[in-house]
């Protein structure tokens, strides 16, 4: 693999914001499934891939999700075109005969729930980064936000499910001139080690 050009390095990280302030603009469906299709080819162990969406995006649905939303979080979510409820199947592992035809991972998953959820949550978890990166690389801004109640939001989508909330994430076209300044980031010798 060769390296990426710098200007889709910097559309994707060193430039790239988290919007909380959204242009008037839509988020076609169309855009939402290229999404989706996009993120889908990222790794998880085993090809497990439990990460599951629900793009919000009617205003009944909104006002269900908003009821949900930690208070400082409501208006940027009342404004975004699109608000992602990134999940994960908690029986993600009912897909593996199809996902991973190599060996029989679906027997140990579904005879150790406490495994199978430690499982769904870290490659869900990774899931949702590559949705971040998938929904920059097609021009979206992305807000993910961790500020809701995860209980009320788990019983108004997912109560007849085995779906769980992760986080959510609001995308559309993020309004520039409403940023905050950049916050910092830890240098590579206080966050990392060579051993």
């Amino acid at each position: 693999m060769n390296q990426i050009d710098p200007s889709a390095i910097g559309q994707l990280f060193t430039d790239a914001r988290t919007h909380a302030a959204w242009q008037d603009r839509a988020v076609p469906d169309s855009v939402l499934k290229d999404l989706y299709d996009l993120m889908k080819w990222g790794p998880t162990s085993g090809n497990s891939t439990p990460a599951r969406m629900v793009f919000v995006r009617s205003p009944a649905q909104k006002a269900v999700l908003l009821e949900c939303m930690a208070p400082g979080n409501v208006e940027k979510t009342r404004t975004a075109p699109v608000t992602a409820i990134v999940a994960y199947d908690l029986a993600f592992f009912e897909h593996l005969p199809r996902l991973f035809p190599h060996a029989d991972m679906r027997t140990g998953f579904a005879a150790n729930p406490e495994r199978a959820a430690r499982a769904a949550l870290m490659n869900g978890s990774l899931q949702g980064g590559y949705f971040i990166l998938a929904a920059r690389a097609l021009g979206l801004d992305c807000g993910p936000m961790g500020g809701f109640d995860a209980e009320k939001v788990n019983a108004a989508f997912f109560a007849d499910s085995t779906w769980r909330v992760n986080f959510i994430c609001n995308l559309g076209y993020g309004d520039a001139a409403r940023l905050h300044p950049r916050g910092p980031r830890l240098s590579f010798d206080e966050a990392c080690r060579i051993v």
